[in-house]
């Protein structure tokens, strides 16, 4: 697998373009390598078939520029019920030896995406371990990001998206058995109300009006922020 600098990985097929988009589509335009990881394929999702969700995710990586997205199958709802999963993230991590990796914040309504914040920290955690028993060398990133699908908080800080957000926008168009309710057999859910769009938009904007640009994606980082001086 080709080494990135930037890793992000998703509990389902969409949760990065909801995210981060923004974000992966900036870095890989100034020519940073990114690279994508789906947890599951949302097998348990009310709309679209994991074949639909893996195309959907494929042609959204191809709008945002990554160097390549794999997923790891992990099982839906059940994420981190396995020790092999999480040795599987750290292979991947060894194998793709980021410089940093972005994953879902701690708290959110979504039980996965929880459970996938717990799971992939530990992973990252292991994948630095010599002695941790799984397949590639040990590799330690410099920095873990912690990003917002559904619910929010400070961010420690954020990213101007702002030149990049109609690519986040095609991006997430490109998961349209999640977004519309058009196919035969769908059902309205949340993610196919308009709103859900708003509300996606409306907590960019409202980082981006913050730090003073039109659109932002915020993180959070556990660690301190060094700065030389208390200057911009």
């Amino acid at each position: 697998m080709e080494q990135v600098d930037l890793l992000v990985f998703g509990p389902h097929p969409d949760d990065i373009e909801i995210g981060l988009g923004g974000t992966v589509a900036r870095h890989a335009a100034l020519g940073f390598r990114v690279g994508l990881c789906d947890l599951t394929a949302g097998e348990m999702g009310s709309n679209g078939t994991v074949e639909e969700r893996l195309a959907e995710a494929e042609a959204a990586r191809e709008v945002l520029g990554a160097r390549w997205r794999v997923n790891l199958r992990w099982p839906d709802r059940r994420i981190g019920s396995d020790p092999a999963h999480g040795r599987s993230a750290a292979e991947l991590v060894r194998s793709a030896r980021p410089r940093t990796i972005a994953i879902p914040y701690w708290s959110d309504r979504h039980p996965d995406h929880v459970a996938a914040s717990r799971a992939l920290t530990e992973a990252i955690f292991d994948a630095g371990l010599r002695r941790f028993e799984a397949t590639g060398d040990a590799w330690r990133a410099e920095w873990v990001c912690y990003y917002f699908i559904n619910d929010s908080a400070p961010p420690s800080f954020v990213v101007d998206v702002s030149d990049h957000y109609d690519t986040k926008r095609r991006a997430l168009a490109c998961h349209r058995s999640q977004f519309t309710a058009s196919a035969v057999g769908a059902v309205d859910t949340r993610l196919t109300a308009p709103t859900f769009n708003q509300l996606i938009e409306s907590r960019d904007a409202q980082f981006g009006a913050l730090a003073g640009v039109r659109y932002a994606e915020g993180l959070v980082v556990r660690d301190p922020i060094l700065r030389e001086t208390m200057f911009k």
